[in-house]
């Protein structure tokens, strides 16, 4: 498990390098298929290739597992800082976040296989390429694979204290521009309309849309305009994050957004807003509390005191828990700090343990 992990982590895979996504999904390809598993190759153009993986004699499998190829590091940086093992923990990029996630997902279909169970052939398994940047090309091929399935078990790096996800917010990006009208500054500023003074009557208006008691968050990350400090400005762009806890909260914060920018402060300014809830929240279901509740009894099994937690990340559960399937996130190996440079870590001994987990668990809802 270690050697794979290894040549997974030394192998660079960002979001956008189709080329180096695509080295994984070789690597993976071949380890399935030596595995005795069908491995469907979704071709894209702009990000890697997806995986659909299952046993060929698969006729209706009901449990779907995903996980996703792509990193956010850039390129370089497998080189860079190498997998390297500090103690009972694995470092490197991309070793959390989430190649020990590969790892664990094969050598649970190695297991069920090898002791000659019938529920290997009840796993559909979807890793995409794309999931980083919110899964743009692999969202239809989620939902298509999720339909008719009974659970949703997403390999999610799993929390210290043998945490799994239960809920996460839902996500939106949203941008918002404002074209004013120039003039010079110092000659004639009567002229002209600001697109700057526009944006920052918005932005302060944005953020007090934040209600952090209920989850909601609504963060402009990034704000831009302007062509000199001696010239009235004719357009500004904010670019706004936001998170939250449930579909009603969600179409409440839209319409709020869409009413600042519809507000004209300064007169002669004209706005326009895109961009949408890409992934919906994760809410916990009382059908997913039945499935929490089973893999807490199979945790117990063998040793492990498995409780839900939620999160305001975002991962491509949101998408099967949306469409009604029972889901668990966060089943993968334990680790902590994704996306950091420098202390992002996979536990080692987790890779067993949750490997059992996972396995099980198929078994058990098998």
């Amino acid at each position: 498990m270690i050697a794979l992990l290894e040549k997974l982590v030394n192998t660079d895979s960002h979001s956008y390098n189709k080329q180096d996504v695509d080295k994984i999904g070789s690597i993976l390809q071949k380890e399935f298929e030596n595995a005795g598993m069908k491995v469907d190759v979704h071709r894209e153009k702009e990000f890697g290739n997806h995986l659909s993986i299952a046993s060929p004699n698969a006729k209706r499998p009901g449990i779907l597992i995903i996980a996703h190829m792509d990193t956010v590091f850039p390129d370089g940086e497998a080189e860079k800082r190498p997998f390297e093992i500090i103690g009972d923990r694995a470092y490197g990029p991309g070793v959390n976040d989430e190649k020990a996630s590969h790892v664990q997902v094969l050598y649970a279909m190695k297991a069920l296989k090898n002791a000659g169970l019938t529920c290997f052939h009840n796993v559909h398994i979807i890793f995409n390429s794309d999931e980083e940047v919110g899964s743009p090309s692999s969202k239809s091929l989620i939902k298509e694979a999720a339909e008719g399935k009974d659970y949703s078990l997403i390999v999610e790096c799993g929390r210290p204290n043998e945490g799994v996800i239960t809920a996460r917010k839902g996500v939106g990006r949203f941008k918002m521009s404002v074209t004013g009208k120039s003039a010079h500054a110092g000659v004639e500023p009567e002229i002209g309309r600001s697109a700057i003074e526009e944006i920052a009557y918005k932005v302060i208006k944005l953020q007090e849309l934040n209600d952090l008691e209920n989850g909601l968050t609504v963060n402009v990350g990034l704000i831009s305009g302007g062509i000199s400090a001696n010239t009235v400005s004719p357009d500004a762009e904010a670019v706004i994050d936001v998170r939250v806890q449930s579909k009603e909260q969600a179409t409440d914060t839209v319409k709020e957004i869409y009413a600042i920018a519809e507000e004209e402060i300064v007169q002669g300014t004209d706005t326009k807003v895109s961009g949408e809830i890409s992934r919906p929240p994760m809410e916990m279901t009382k059908e997913s509390q039945k499935l929490l509740d089973r893999v807490k009894e199979i945790g117990k099994e063998i040793g492990l005191d498995i409780h839900g937690e939620s999160t305001g990340g975002a991962s491509d559960a949101s998408f099967t828990a949306s469409v009604g399937i029972p889901t668990i996130d966060g089943l993968g190996p334990v680790g902590e700090f994704s996306h950091s440079e420098t202390d992002e870590y996979t536990v080692v001994d987790s890779l067993i343990e949750r490997t059992t987990l996972l396995a099980k668990t198929i078994e058990r809802l098998s």
